[in-house]
């Protein structure tokens, strides 16, 4: 197997950062996958004189660890870490020769005092675009401390391991050989899991700021650096930096930017909030918001942060369908990302719940990985664009069936299939499928704020045209919003908006 030309012309220049000499510990047989993985990393240690290549007996065949002459990292990979995981190998092989994790120092110590043995399994598709995190997250913590160890355990080239462990969404983390979590983590959130959170008391002690925005999205991000460049003190409280747009592959209506991916595209817009001097807090959650002297910011910690504006910019997660089996098999069949989970399906009869462009584009998508998809409609047509819909009714593998309400999604251990009933005749029918991926919409990440704002009556926090909340000082952006629209662009620029907005309150009102 040859990498592609271009990669390695990107690779070269990282391979001279290379501190230390490193040794790949290499487990391979004599079938196709193992040719490749040892094809792979011979192909990498031929760049690099700082590269070697040993023979090893590992859990998984083939797979391959990366260490230190003498020195084990507690880094395995299994399978082949290419697509979105190739950036993971190479910040893995730069970590272990002794390259610092861009991390903070106080998240270096939180991680070295961890004094008991954690050995973490992560299970991956190369088509993730949430897996690298959490792969990388979990390297960083290997490489920190030699109490813990990672194997990213790539699904395509251990297919029975993940139909033994019933695995069908990812990223799947293992901890010990016990179910750990799921979905996109960051070191934060994964420290919290275990117990090794922020004490609440550095929070508490925090000084009250002039803006205090909740979310790390794109209207939260936006509102942060707005806040920031009119030189007042600026807070961002974000379980992780990214919102909803990490589960976003292609970005084409950023005007300026022809084409994107979500992950890339938030990543350079943390980097961009990280050019200004705001205070970002990670893996907390806000629990309640209360107007006193400050606006003060309960989280569910138990730390309080105060304000003298609050912009909210919680975003907007995956509106559940609300039918009896959905709750039960959430990650045993039913998935919202076709993307991450569309490979575990290969081969497979699946169902997609949504006739919107997301819910079309997820059906093309899976069309060209599983057996047979059907697209399950609850208005009388199809809301996608029309030259999606096109494309999708061009396709031989699927089914659309409109004017239908899903009743149930049933199984034993895993969804084995989904009951719907006709609008008009009540006729009940039931198909057979191994998954079903929902994508019927968004709905507002407001709950936590109860009766202390005016919402609208799925939500949504009213606001004017300057972004302000009925609530004085108190502002909103994005998808949280009763905005017409639901648009990454939107949402930046209504982040501004409300930036704005409390900065003119700040004026006004001292």
């Amino acid at each position: 197997m040859a990498l592609d030309q271009e990669i390695k012309l990107q690779l070269i220049p990282y391979l001279d950062y290379i501190e230390q000499p490193v040794v790949l510990s290499v487990s391979a047989g004599f079938d196709e996958i193992s040719e490749k993985v040892m094809a792979f990393v011979r192909e990498i240690s031929e760049m690099s004189d700082k590269i070697s290549i040993k023979s090893a007996k590992l859990e998984r065949t083939p797979s391959f660890a990366i260490d230190k002459a003498g020195e084990s990292s507690g880094i395995v990979f299994a399978g082949l870490p290419l697509g979105h995981e190739f950036t993971s190998f190479v910040m893995a092989l730069l970590q272990v020769s002794g390259r610092k994790p861009k991390i903070s120092d106080k998240l270096i110590e939180q991680i070295k005092r961890i004094d008991r043995r954690l050995d973490f399994t992560s299970y991956v598709s190369l088509s993730c675009h949430n897996c690298p995190e959490v792969v990388q997250a979990l390297n960083i913590m290997a490489v920190l401390n030699p109490n813990i160890t990672h194997t990213m355990v790539e699904g395509g080239s251990f297919k029975d391991e993940v139909e033994a462990r019933q695995i069908m969404s990812v990223p799947a983390v293992h901890l010990n050989n016990e179910e750990f979590g799921g979905g996109r983590m960051t070191i934060e959130q994964i420290l919290s899991k275990l117990g090794e959170s922020v004490d609440s008391s550095e929070l508490n002690n925090k000084e009250p700021y002039d803006v205090l925005v909740i979310g790390g999205g794109p209207a939260g991000s936006a509102a942060a650096i707005y806040a920031a460049r009119k030189g007042i003190r600026t807070g961002l409280l974000a379980e992780t930096l990214g919102g909803q747009v990490l589960e976003t592959l292609g970005i084409e209506n950023i005007i300026g930017i022809k084409y994107t991916e979500g992950p890339k595209f938030m990543a350079e817009v943390a980097e961009h909030v990280k050019e200004y001097p705001v205070d970002v807090i990670s893996a907390q959650r806000a629990a309640k918001l209360e107007k006193k002297e400050f606006l003060e910011l309960s989280l569910n910690s138990g730390a309080i942060l105060k304000s003298k504006t609050v912009v909210i910019a919680t975003g907007a997660r995956w509106r559940s369908i609300g039918v009896k089996g959905e709750q039960e098999f959430k990650n045993k069949g039913i998935a919202y990302c076709p993307h991450c989970d569309g490979p575990l399906f290969a081969g497979k009869d699946v169902a997609v719940i949504g006739g919107g462009n997301s819910g079309v584009e997820a059906a093309i998508d899976l069309a060209g990985i599983v057996k047979h998809v059907t697209v399950v409609e609850f208005m009388p047509e199809l809301k996608a664009d029309t030259i999606l819909q096109e494309r999708l009714r061009a396709l031989k593998n699927v089914t659309i069936v409109t004017n239908a309400q899903t009743k149930e999604i049933a199984g034993s251990s895993k969804v084995e299939s989904l009951a719907y009933a006709d609008r008009e005749s009540g006729n009940e029918t039931t198909i057979q499928v191994q998954g079903v991926f929902i994508l019927i919409g968004l709905v507002p990440n407001t709950e936590w704020l109860a009766d202390t704002l005016e919402r609208t009556k799925i939500g949504e926090i009213i606001v004017n045209k300057h972004g302000a909340s009925n609530v004085p000082g108190v502002f909103a952006a994005g998808d949280c919003t009763d905005s017409a629209y639901k648009q990454i662009i939107i949402s930046m620029g209504s982040g501004a908006t409300a930036a704005l907005g409390a900065f003119d309150y700040l004026i006004r009102n001292g």
